[in-house]
């Protein structure tokens, strides 16, 4: 897991702002998703807002995407870090009301994992379809 803090956090803030920024550039899209401080998972999970679907990627989750309805108002995504979440984060993250969502049999690293949800999110209720 990532041990962030400091003037290292912020560069990394800015880092990931940049590559938000230019990916909406290079698609077109005219909404910025926003890009919230570093956080623990406890907190984060108990300060989101109630008002959304939440979802974590949860290679045991119960959930396909093709049985999923689409979000009225928003949507989270949770992405476990390498060798994914403990059994007490899963618990914490169900508990906090996120639906555990499976994207098929195989394990995705980080980095590619949250891509393969959104790119399948938006085939199913985006501009893809």
């Amino acid at each position: 897991q990532v041990k962030l803090s400091g003037e290292r956090e912020e560069k990394r803030l800015q880092h990931w702002q940049g590559i938000i920024l230019h990916a909406c550039e290079q698609s077109g899209r005219s909404r910025i998703p926003e890009l919230l401080p570093v956080q623990r998972l406890d907190q984060w999970l108990t300060g989101r807002t109630r008002t959304g679907q939440a979802l974590f990627l949860d290679p045991e989750g119960d959930m396909s995407v093709n049985g999923l309805k689409e979000p009225v108002d928003n949507l989270s995504l949770l992405v476990g870090p390498e060798g994914g979440l403990s059994p007490a984060e899963r618990e914490l993250a169900v508990h906090a009301g996120c639906l555990r969502l499976r994207l098929g049999p195989r394990i995705l690293r980080t980095e590619t994992a949250a891509l393969a949800a959104l790119a399948a999110l938006q085939g199913i209720w985006g501009d893809l379809r």
